[in-house]
């Protein structure tokens, strides 16, 4: 039953084309933890986020339902103790930008890719504290962008540098306690000159902008199911011109589901709430933002994920293999406990030999030095 459970959630993550609104490696589904994947191991993630609404552009223009859908694929590998790799392409990103069905004009197919670099698992011995950074690259491979619902990007090379703290509840086994971890990051766009909309005419950034990102969530383990409650928050430090989309403050509140079926899978749900956002000030005038009424930011958004293991391979095994294996080591190790006992055992007899042979040489030699002693009394 379980195993059909995992193939038809599977199937569903496929035919949603996969993607994620992170980039994997350990965390909740947006604030990162400061540990970070063991040296050699490989991991996968992949989801989907998504937000509809119906739109009205006017009684001259027929209403549809707006969607916005972002898919990406993740990939973290541990490169030595304190190092981890990011590769994360956008698979698929819709545009809303013309066109019907998908047609070049309506999506993004590939989005844009992220490569990055975590520092973590730093930590002082019993400490329940654990520090990391994190570097991330924007690298601007999608047909358009300044997306509508989305995040802003301008279509530059961009950099995210963010600060990482997590405390753990159980130190010795941090998986199994409730955790804590907080994320604080600048964003620059490197958008200077950087044309966001279709018409020449319109306002260009002339100066770059940037953006304060802030992180803190919460992740309570309950046995095959993890829960997690996090608050993510962004606001403009240099916003762009108001030819861009989502260019005012906002924040979300997320919750999150995590079902692990096996050591080696984790399936996601999580849901997004707008808490508050700065007021509007976005030019609505715009093609083809909605009425005057519809907001700049999602009032909700769906996230359907996934992560799973691929190195190392022993990861990858049924209970039944598992338990297998743990009798195999415990033989093993119940071996060479008595294998040493017995090394034991003959070195402590080796050694009483080598003492009885010590004390046989000196009564030797005390019988040798008396004989002595006893001849020279004769001569005398």
């Amino acid at each position: 039953m379980r195993r059909r459970f995992v193939l038809y959630s599977l199937l569903i993550l496929t035919i949603q084309v996969f993607a994620v609104p992170f980039q994997g490696g350990k965390g909740l589904i947006y604030v990162h933890s400061a540990n970070i994947l063991k040296k050699g191991y490989l991991d996968a993630s992949a989801g989907t986020r998504y937000f509809g609404k119906i739109a009205s552009f006017g009684e001259s223009k027929k209403a549809y339902t707006l969607w916005v859908v972002k898919c990406c694929l993740g990939f973290n590998y541990g490169l030595s103790e304190h190092v981890e790799l990011t590769f994360a392409p956008v698979l698929y990103q819709d545009t809303n930008k013309g066109g019907e069905g998908f047609s070049k004009e309506s999506v993004n197919f590939p989005d844009d890719l992220f490569l990055g670099v975590k520092f973590g698992s730093f930590q002082n011995l019993e400490s329940p504290y654990v520090y990391g950074g994190r570097v991330m690259l924007r690298i601007p491979t999608a047909r358009t962008h300044n997306i509508i619902y989305e995040e802003y990007t301008a279509g530059a090379l961009e950099v995210q540098i963010s600060g990482l703290l997590s405390y753990f509840s159980n130190v010795r086994f941090p998986n199994a306690g409730w955790s804590l971890h907080v994320n604080l990051g600048y964003l620059n766009h490197n958008d200077v000159g950087q044309q966001l909309t279709e018409t020449p005419d319109d306002p260009s950034p002339q100066t770059m902008s940037s953006e304060l990102l802030f992180g803190i969530g919460a992740l309570f383990p309950a046995g095959q199911f993890d829960f997690s409650a996090e608050m993510n928050a962004n606001t403009f430090l240099s916003r762009p011109p108001v030819t861009a989309y989502s260019r005012e403050y906002a924040s979300y509140l997320t919750g999150g589901v995590y079902y692990k079926p096996y050591p080696w899978l984790v399936l996601q749900l999580g849901i997004d709430v707008r808490l508050l956002s700065d007021k509007e000030i976005t030019n609505t005038i715009l093609s083809p933002l909605p009425q005057i009424d519809f907001p700049n930011y999602p009032s909700w958004r769906g996230i359907l994920g996934a992560k799973w293991s691929i190195l190392p391979k022993a990861l990858r095994v049924t209970d039944e293999e598992e338990l297998r294996r743990k009798t195999r080591d415990r033989r093993s190790i119940l071996e060479r406990i008595i294998e040493d006992q017995k090394d034991t055992e003959d070195a402590e007899e080796e050694l009483s030999r080598i003492k009885n042979e010590r004390q046989r040489v000196e009564q030797e030699l005390e019988r040798l030095r008396k004989m002595l002693e006893e001849e020279r009394q004769k001569d005398e």
